[in-house]
Parts: structure tokens; C-alpha cells; sequence
């Protein structure tokens, strides 16, 4: 009972003290109608709007958790904040699922916000819904995990950043959101079976264009041992620098 509290509080005091600040709030909005209004000024054809959309969530679902939990687990490290944190009545791994949920449904909020701009503008009554929520879902757990990793890994949040954008900018390019991974050099190409966004972006293609070429289960497996090992990894870690 006294572990649900502590996890209920530090999820609460999350999300109040980080990701419902006005900031992130328009920062969560502006983020996906820069990356669509991107591709309107770039492209002198009409736009599909179902082809870029798996390709914009999958991008706010990125970057808005990574970056997010990379700020606030380094910030409250560097302010000794986190250290109280480790004597609450709480287990360390109900703890860091307490800090990540708020980053994952932040990412959750980020994939909404393009959804909500495409229905004004195309019909979405084909996408398999439920196959789109299970994918943004993992996604989000998974680039959460992916920042808890990168957070706990340096001391700075400036180094947290820079690191983020050591994994995010080569995920983007080597997933196939807009270049198909068939496309891509035979030498680079299984880089690509790597990363977990590779197969967060083809269940969100599959569900919303019927577009994947990765058999569905085998990318929800793949996304789950992501997340786990992520996961497992970070605490190793934590333990280790951080718990003396």
C-alpha cells in the first residue's frame, strides 16, 4: 500500500512539476505541426498526409520522451533531489517506472496531437486503431526507457542532450519513416533491425497504411525486449553509480 502511495506521489509530482508546464505543453504541439508543415513547404507535389503520419508520430513520440526524461532525471540528479527519492518506501525499479510513466504518457499525448490535426484534413476511419495504440504505446515506453538509459549514463543535462541526439538523429534516417530500409545501402542496412524505432514506425505503417514488411509479432516481441533490456540495463546502472 505504502509503495502504491510513494509511486502514485512521484508519478503526480512529475508531471505537475515537468510536463504540464505551458512550455511543453505548446513545445509538444508546435514540435509535430513543424515537422508536417516541413514537408508542405519542401514538396512541390499535393502531400499524403497518411504517408507522413506514422513518420511525424513516431518522431514526436522520440523526441518528446527522450528529451524529457533525459532533463528531468539528470536535473533532480544534479540537485541531489533523486537521492531523497531512493530512501521513499518504494522498490528501485517501482521507483524508475515511476519516473519514466510520466515521460511515456507525454510521448503518448505528442503522437495524439497529429492525429488530431490529420482528421480535420483526411478521413481515418480504415486505421486499425488498436494496432496503432499498442505500437505508440511501446514506442513510447520503449524511447523512454531509451532517455532513462542516456540520463542515468551521464551527470549534465547539456551531456544528456547531446548524447539523445548521438541515437535520435541516426534512428530517424536508418528506420524507414521516409526511406524505406530496402532502399538504404546493403552495408548500412542492418543497422536498421537495431533499433527499436525501426519496428514501432512499420507497426504504425501497418496499421495506418497497411504499409509494414515486418511480421507484426515478431516487431511487438522486438519492442518489448527493447524496453526490457533498456530497462535492466538503467537500473544496473543506477545501482552502480548512484547507490553506494
Amino acid at each position: 500500500m505504502r509503495s502504491c502511495t510513494a509511486f502514485k506521489n512521484i508519478l503526480i509530482k512529475d508531471i505537475k512539476t515537468y510536463y504540464i508546464k505551458p512550455p511543453n505543453i505548446s513545445w509538444g504541439i508546435i514540435f509535430p505541426i513543424a515537422w508536417t508543415a516541413m514537408f508542405f513547404v519542401k514538396s512541390q507535389t499535393p502531400i499524403d498526409i497518411r504517408a507522413i503520419l506514422p513518420g511525424v508520430m513516431s518522431m514526436s513520440i522520440l523526441f518528446g520522451t527522450t528529451s524529457m526524461l533525459a532533463v528531468t532525471i539528470t536535473f533532480e540528479r544534479r540537485h541531489r533531489s533523486f537521492e531523497r527519492l531512493l530512501v521513499a518506501p518504494i522498490e528501485l525499479s517501482s521507483l524508475m517506472l515511476a519516473k519514466t510513466l510520466g515521460a511515456i504518457l507525454f510521448g503518448i499525448a505528442n503522437a495524439s496531437v497529429p492525429v488530431i490535426f490529420a482528421s480535420f484534413l483526411i478521413s481515418l476511419s480504415d486505421i486499425n486503431w488498436v494496432l496503432a495504440f499498442i505500437s505508440v504505446v511501446l514506442m513510447a515506453t520503449t524511447s523512454a526507457f531509451l532517455g532513462l538509459f542516456i540520463a542515468v549514463a551521464v551527470s549534465e543535462v547539456f551531456e544528456a542532450q547531446t548524447f539523445s541526439n548521438f541515437f535520435r538523429f541516426p534512428m530517424i534516417f536508418l528506420c524507414g519513416l521516409f526511406i524505406p530500409v530496402s532502399d538504404l545501402p546493403r552495408i548500412i542496412r542492418p543497422l536498421s533491425y537495431i533499433i527499436p524505432l525501426t519496428y514501432g514506425a512499420d507497426l504504425l505503417k501497418l496499421s495506418i497504411n497497411n504499409d509494414g514488411h515486418i511480421f507484426p509479432i515478431l516487431s511487438l516481441v522486438i519492442l518489448v525486449t527493447f524496453g526490457v533490456v533498456l530497462f535492466s540495463l538503467s537500473l544496473k546502472n543506477v545501482k552502480r553509480k548512484w547507490i553506494y
